[in-house]
Formats: C-alpha cells, sequence, structure tokens
C-alpha cells in the first residue's frame, strides 16, 4: 500500500477513534462495542481532564500624570500585545465571522466537531499540507495551553519550547486538546468560551486579542468594526503571519499577490475575508445587501502602531527607562526568591503604572537640555543630563539627558544611548560621575555636626605636605605630597567655612577635613545621599584600572567619587528638606489587570543630619547663589527671589561640570560632562559657548518651572553657635621648635605664620615671641618669630648697696648706668630703689642696666636738701 493511502487510513482511524472517544465522553450510557474502542475510551478517558485557564499576558502602561490630574500614556510593555475586552463590547459581526469562518457548528457540538475534524485530516494527508479541523473550543485550548507555559518561560529558549509543545501535529497532542475541550464545554457557557478565543487569538506578530487587533490594524474598538473589517480581522487567525495586514507589499510573507505585473496589497486577506463573509451568507448571519457591500470594499486597513518600550516616547524616554528598573529591580517575589518576577508582571501583567513625573518640569529639562548639548559633537563624546527630586518625598519630578534612548543593538551611532546618566548601575548601568566641588556639602554638613561654626576661619594656605587626616574608619590617611590648588589660584589664607564654601575654595576645604574624621564626612554624604557610588560599591570602595581598591582618603573631599546625579539630588533635597533624606522613587501607584492595588516601591526617608545642622548648611549654600559661585544660574532666573540653597562642581581639568541646588520644595542637579574620553570643557566650544557653563543655563530653565509651580518657603534659620565667631584658649609656645608649636597650635584649632626671627632669652632656633596668649578667635592665625637667642633675664639687684648691684650685673654681663633720686626715707639711703631693664626683664649681655640709687635728704630741707627752719619772731 502506497505512504499516502497508509496516511489516509491512519488519519481516518484516528478521526474514527476520536468520535467513538467523544461520543463516550459526552453520552457515556450509550452503548460502544469493540474491544479497541473500549480500550481507546479507557486512554482518552484516562487524560487530564481539567483545564487551568490562566492569567492572559496583556499589555501594561505606564502613565504620566497630565496637570488636570488625567493620565497620559507613556509607554507601553508587553510580551502579547493584548487588550482584554468584555464579551459584550466586541462587534457581533466579529463573533460571527469566527463562528462561521472557523466553526460554523459551533452552537452545536460539545466540544469537537467530528465533520470538520475528519474533513482536515483528509485534507492534510491529500494535500500535503496540515489543515485545521479543530473547533473554537479546541483552538482556545491550544491557546490557553502555550499561554500557560509561555507565562513560565523566563529565557527565549523556554518560549520556543512552550510554542513547540502545544503546535506541533501529533496524535497524543490532538487527544488531550480534544479531552480538554469537552472538559471546558461542560463548565463554561458558549459564549464565555468564544468570548475567551477572541481575547487570546494571535493577529500576527505580538498582536494579540481583538481589541488590540481592531486598535492595530483599524485604528478603533472592537464593539465598532464594520462588517468588511471584522472578516479581515478573522481572517488573520487561520494564518496570522500570511494573512496580517501590515505588509501590504511583502510577497515573501504572503501578503500581497502579483496580478498583470502589479502587486495587489492584501491579495491574500481579501480572499481569505471574502470566503469568510460566503460563511457568514451562508449561516444567515448577514444579508445578501450587507454581502455584497462588504465584498465591494477594499481591504483597508490604518496602522496605529503601539507605543512600545520607552523609545517610542522620547521625552520621557530615560525616565520611563528607570520606572521599569523600578519594576525589575523592586516588583521580584522575595518568597520565592524569583527574580524575573517583575520582568514578567511589567511584559505580561497588565499592568496600570501612574508615575511621579512632573509633566511641566520634565518638558522643560528635557527642552533645556537638548538646546544647550546636542546629541553628539565633533572628537567628544560629551554628555548632558538633568533631575529633579521633590524636597521630603523623594518623587523624581523630572529626568532628561541630551542622547536619544535606544535599546536596540542594531541601531548605533554617537547619539544613541541607553545607559542613564543620572541613574545608578542598578538603573540603567551608568557608573556615575565625579562631582567635583559640589561634594564639598558634605565636609561642610560635618563641620558643622562636629561642633564647628560657619564662621570659623583655619590656615587654608596652600601647601604640598597636608600631613596626615584622621578616619576613624579605616585608618589614618597622609595625604603624601598631594598638592591641590584653589581654582583662582593663588596661595590661599586664612579664610572661614563661610568663605571656603560661598568661593568653593579646594584648600579650604582641605583645611577643614584636616580638622575633621574623614569617615565622619564619608558617613555624612552616604546619609544625605541615601547611597554610595554609583556603581552600587559603598564610599571608598572604587577600584583602579589595576583592580585595587582607591580608598576613600583626603582627596575624596574634592570629589573623585564616581556619583550619579539622582543621588546627589537626593542629598540636596535632604539639606533642604531640614535633613530628612528619602530614597529616590517613580511610582504612585499601579493596579493590575484586573485593577486591583500592586504594592509599590516605596521611598524610605531617615534623618540623614538634625535639622540644626542643615540649618546651618543652608546659611551658607544660599550665600553660594547670591554672592558665590552660583551667581551665573541665579542671576538668569525668572523667580530669583525664591530662597535657593546651591554649589557648583568642576573636576580637574574640568572634565565635568555640575549645578546643583534647590529649594524647599524641589531639588535639581545638572551635569554635563565626558561621557567617554577627556576633553576640557572649558576649552571646548558648544554653539559659541563655553561647555563649561552651559549648566548655567540648564538649571535655570527647569528651577523657574519649579519656583512658579512649587513655590519655595525661607529655610530656618541656624542656631547661632553656628554663626558665632568661637574663642580658645592659646597654647603657650616659647621656647617649643617650630615644628612642635606649629604642631600645637592646630592641635588647639590655631593656624600660624613664621613672621621672621626675634631678640630672644629663649633658646636660639625656637619660638621667641608669639602674637597672642590667653584667648583668641579659634581658626585665627598665630603670628610666631624664631628666637636669636641672644637675651638673658637681667638680675634683680633692688635693695642693694650700690657697688654690690653694680657687681651683681657686671658678673651677668651686663653694665651698671647709677642714677640717683631723692628718698625721705632713710633705709633707703645708698641702695637701689629701682632699675630698667626690671629684674628678670630680657636685654643683650653688654647692655647698660640704670639702676636708681636712694639719697636721704634729712625729711626738712632748706633748698638744699636738710629740713626746713621754722620761722622765727626776730
Amino acid at each position: 500500500m502506497s505512504d499516502v493511502g497508509s496516511g489516509i487510513l491512519g488519519f481516518v482511524g484516528m478521526s474514527a477513534l476520536a468520535g467513538v472517544l467523544v461520543t463516550a465522553a459526552v453520552t457515556p450510557a450509550l452503548a460502544v462495542t469493540g474491544m479497541a474502542a473500549n480500550n481507546s475510551i479507557t486512554m482518552f478517558e484516562n487524560l487530564p481532564g481539567y483545564l487551568e485557564i490562566g492569567e492572559l499576558a496583556q499589555k501594561s502602561t505606564i502613565y504620566a500624570m497630565k496637570p488636570d490630574g488625567t493620565p497620559s500614556a507613556m509607554a507601553y510593555f508587553y510580551d502579547d500585545n493584548r487588550e482584554e475586552v468584555e464579551f459584550k463590547y466586541i462587534s457581533q459581526y466579529l463573533k460571527d465571522a469566527a463562528v462561521a469562518g472557523e466553526d460554523p457548528r459551533f452552537y452545536d457540538h460539545g466540544g469537537i466537531d467530528i465533520a470538520g475534524t475528519v474533513r482536515g485530516a483528509l485534507k492534510t494527508v491529500i494535500g500535503g499540507d496540515t489543515q485545521g479541523g479543530s473547533s473554537i473550543t479546541q483552538q482556545y485550548v491550544k491557546n490557553v495551553l502555550v499561554a500557560n507555559d509561555m507565562s513560565k518561560a523566563t529565557t527565549d529558549e523556554e518560549r520556543t519550547e512552550a510554542w513547540e509543545k502545544h503546535t506541533k501535529t501529533s496524535v497524543d497532542r490532538k487527544l488531550k486538546e480534544m479531552r480538554y475541550a469537552i472538559a471546558v464545554e461542560k463548565e463554561y457557557s458558549k459564549d464565555v468560551i468564544l468570548g475567551g478565543y477572541l481575547n487570546i487569538a494571535g493577529f500576527g506578530g505580538q498582536i494579540y486579542g481583538v481589541q488590540t487587533a481592531a486598535s492595530y490594524y483599524f485604528g478603533t474598538n472592537a464593539k465598532d468594526l464594520s462588517l468588511a473589517q471584522a472578516a479581515s480581522l478573522i481572517a488573520i487567525v487561520n494564518s496570522p503571519e500570511e494573512f496580517r495586514l501590515d505588509y501590504p507589499e511583502d510577497e515573501l510573507n504572503g501578503a500581497a499577490t502579483v496580478v498583470d505585473g502589479e502587486t495587489v496589497p492584501y491579495a491574500r486577506n481579501k480572499e481569505r475575508r471574502d470566503y469568510i463573509l460566503g460563511k457568514m451568507l451562508e449561516e444567515k448571519k448577514i444579508t445578501q445587501e450587507e454581502h455584497d457591500a462588504a465584498i465591494a470594499e477594499p481591504v483597508a486597513p490604518k496602522i496605529v502602531p503601539p507605543s512600545s518600550g520607552c523609545q517610542a516616547s522620547p521625552v520621557y524616554a530615560y525616565f520611563c527607562d528607570y520606572v521599569t528598573w523600578e519594576i525589575k529591580n523592586k516588583l521580584d517575589n522575595p518568597e520565592t526568591t524569583d527574580v524575573n518576577e517583575g520582568a514578567r508582571m511589567l511584559e505580561r501583567g497588565g499592568l496600570d503604572i501612574y508615575t511621579t513625573i512632573d509633566v511641566d518640569l520634565q518638558n522643560a529639562a528635557y527642552s533645556a537640555v537638548h538646546d544647550n548639548v546636542p546629541t553628539s559633537i565633533p572628537e567628544a563624546n560629551i554628555g548632558g543630563s538633568a533631575v529633579s527630586v521633590e524636597v521630603g518625598t523623594g518623587r523624581i519630578l523630572a529626568m532628561a539627558q541630551n542622547t536619544v534612548y535606544n535599546v536596540d543593538p542594531e541601531v548605533t551611532g554617537d547619539g544613541y544611548d541607553a545607559v542613564n546618566y543620572n541613574a545608578t548601575i542598578d538603573y540603567g548601568s551608568s557608573h556615575g560621575f565625579q562631582p567635583g566641588s559640589t561634594f564639598k556639602i558634605f565636609t561642610l554638613g560635618e563641620w558643622l555636626k562636629e561642633g564647628h561654626s560657619v564662621n570659623e576661619s583655619m590656615d587654608a594656605r596652600k601647601r604640598n605636605n597636608w600631613g596626615t587626616f584622621k578616619d576613624s574608619c579605616d585608618g589614618d590617611k597622609d595625604a603624601g605630597d598631594w598638592d591641590p590648588r584653589n581654582d583662582e589660584g593663588g596661595n590661599g589664607g586664612y579664610w572661614s567655612a563661610l568663605h571656603n564654601t560661598v568661593r568653593s575654595e579646594n584648600t579650604g576645604f582641605v583645611a577643614m577635613a584636616k580638622q575633621l574624621d574623614l569617615c565622619g564626612i564619608k558617613k555624612t554624604a552616604t546619609g544625605l545621599m541615601s547611597a554610595g557610588r554609583a556603581d552600587g560599591k559603598p564610599l571608598g570602595e572604587g577600584l583602579n584600572e589595576d583592580g585595587n581598591r582607591i580608598p576613600f582618603g583626603p582627596s575624596a573631599v574634592l570629589g573623585t567619587e564616581e556619583i550619579a546625579p539622582i543621588s546627589m539630588a537626593t542629598a540636596f533635597a535632604a539639606v533642604a528638606g531640614g535633613g530628612k533624606s528619602c530614597t529616590p522613587i517613580a511610582i504612585d501607584s499601579i493596579t493590575d489587570g484586573e485593577g486591583k492595588a500592586v504594592e509599590i516601591p516605596k521611598s524610605t526617608c531617615t534623618q540623614a543630619i538634625t535639622p540644626d545642622v542643615a540649618a546651618g548648611m543652608n546659611y551658607a549654600l544660599q550665600r553660594v547663589m547670591t554672592e558665590g559661585t552660583g551667581t551665573s544660574s541665579r542671576g538668569s532666573m525668572d523667580t530669583a527671589g525664591t530662597p535657593m540653597i546651591g554649589k557648583t562642581g568642576t573636576t580637574d581639568d574640568a572634565y565635568a561640570t555640575w549645578m546643583s541646588g534647590a529649594s524647599s520644595k524641589v531639588a535639581t542637579v545638572v551635569g554635563v560632562y565626558n561621557v567617554t574620553g577627556f576633553v576640557n570643557l572649558r576649552e571646548t566650544y558648544i554653539n559659541g559657548e563655553q561647555a563649561a557653563v552651559l549648566r548655567h543655563n540648564i538649571w535655570p530653565r527647569i528651577m523657574d518651572v519649579a519656583n512658579n509651580k512649587y513655590g519655595g518657603d525661607a529655610f530656618a534659620e541656624p542656631d547661632q553657635k553656628y554663626l558665632s565667631t568661637p574663642m580658645a584658649n592659646v597654647p603657650s609656645v616659647l621656647g617649643l621648635a617650630p615644628e612642635a608649636a606649629q604642631k600645637a597650635l592646630e592641635a588647639a584649632g590655631f593656624g600660624w605664620s613664621m613672621d621672621g626671627d626675634v631678640d630672644s632669652a629663649q633658646p636660639k632656633g625656637t619660638i621667641g615671641s608669639q602674637s597672642a596668649t590667653g584667648q583668641a578667635p579659634r581658626g585665627s592665625s598665630i603670628s610666631l618669630k624664631i628666637s636669636r637667642g641672644n637675651l638673658t633675664g637681667v638680675p634683680d639687684v633692688s635693695g642693694m648697696q650700690a657697688d654690690q648691684a653694680e657687681a651683681t650685673l657686671g658678673a651677668a654681663g651686663f653694665r651698671a648706668d647709677r642714677k640717683e633720686q631723692d628718698t625721705d626715707d632713710e633705709s633707703k639711703n645708698g641702695l637701689v630703689i629701682s632699675q630698667s631693664p626690671g629684674p628678670g626683664e630680657n636685654a643683650k649681655p653688654g647692655q647698660k642696666v640704670t639702676i636708681v640709687i636712694g639719697r636721704f635728704t634729712g625729711g626738712g630741707g632748706n633748698g638744699d636738701g636738710g629740713p626746713e627752719t621754722p620761722p622765727g619772731n626776730g
């Protein structure tokens, strides 16, 4: 017998057996004879009879809230682009087209159309191609089985395996589908099954379900489809890739036909559509007039591409990307350690995700960044970014950067980047940027925490040996030959912490750190940022090119750690908000496909510094904006009257530049920096402007919108202890070696200067004089002079006889210069009654010492020193 003949008999036998089994399953009381049939019935009944119908994969939508409070779709995500719709909202034309075209006896059979099954088997064998024959219920079962396994798949390989498992041609698969179809028919009504089928069916590519198909192919809803449109959609179900409507001229895909040398678009779909219309007429679902009118209509889709992924929304793209990471990072199931649950919920869960983004602020940020920093410039890779967060909540209000977001590996070029410059490594792969002087706010905070005042001064002179810095965490750090300079040059001076902050003096902040604990500065930074380095490591745990750890040393005070802009924005929001640091969040609420609330990632707020310390910091950082390095930004603002704090930052060689600041309501951080490579931004010009100053064009535009919308309150007045000029005891350093004297003064909180030498009795080369003793303003400079060692103390000769005194002075190396002075005290006659220099005073050897000798005058006197004669009477 031929192979064809064997095939026919095999399929006929299978179909006959199926008929018997179906009959037995539906009407088990019927007498069924034949051993083979009885055994087959037993086998069939032993197959699983319960079909678990899982939740269908549905697209998730990320929303921005418009100023009027209504949501605006930002982007869609899906494995299956599907939006489920209730049966009553599906066009009757669709329902009738599906039944007439796919399963005319749907409402009559018990789940399996025997005639259709046999006919499909015969056509498959005779025609050599696999033919249909499955009832709508069977097709529904197959799709449910595929969807159930797809929902568990985490890799492309698992998805492929799930598809092939439930679509490959085999007797076993068909029997299982039949068994499940019978069970489904017993449990659900026909309308429920038909509705489920229309919601689960594939319509080409990632388009699933009639609602999404109607929207995608015709720009309408499933309930509003015309007869011709409904038939065209149902035509796709028969062979989704062959009959889909978004490839009008793709002959290889079967979507077009060439007639008389001309391509006829959608010819294959029209052929199948017209067949379905004929079946609808045959089943008396439409009239002859409806049929003829629909046949006359050309297939005319109106493709409305879904906004799939963040790249479909350029203004929000990088924020959208941050939201997806928020879901993937924080919606995983901790009870099952399922690290893919968040991603699956995003792609299959039908989530409605309402975000924190402020549309007005986002538009301002996007335009400000793109107006100033091109997507690419020749011979440099310069990035620009901006991020704003709400003070006190951590809600991200704006997030933008200069590049075009794209995650397609085949789309490359200077202007494209999937890396989110604003975020940390777990939110878009960025390793951050050095913040430069912006990081100085953490030293200012620690300065106040450790009891210092903004008006306290210190020795901020430039030097190449800063010595050892205290570090209670990691061991004290020796600065070695590190020699930082100030941006304006010069040798520094004795400056207050306020001056250092306003003018962003490098040597001033190093001098402040010298009196502090580096560990404390690191902890203050971590607390205010609610984060460490952008690469996810703690501060002080970065690695150099050789893979060796870079500890948090003195240079870190000037901003050498790589930080994410969003972490810096969190810190400024914390300072502006009284010291309360709130971790950033991007989502306000989420509902799932059933409209139920999903628990969202929440901001964690901690009191990083006390409100008093925050007030002291705000006092200084406001001055930055009114008279310091931040005036370049504030001066161009329309809302300059709103109280604001700020700090600029420029790294070595101007590789990165920052402008960071806040009102009491909104904090914004703007950066312009080298993403890769190293060009000096002060020597690089974009549209005629230094790249280094572009931050001052961007920041004011964003904060003007923020101030107009959110306002801003006055910052709290700081405690007077943070503004006073504290006094401290000045140690005596006379007679100490210069180095020892300097250390003693520094330990007491004073600066010093060496101002030449001086005649002194102190040993030669030691400190011979100091400008202040007792108390002086802490941090002030004490002038020191080196002893020439050329003075000795003058002996005390008071009360000695003149000759004895002269001999004593001579023995001490001095010359005596006698002078007499009258006295009426006879006991002082001939004795030294005073001397100059006085006893113990220092004088050079050989110097004259004047001694005054008493001369008794007798007490009366008449002009010659004697007593006066009383007047007589003669």
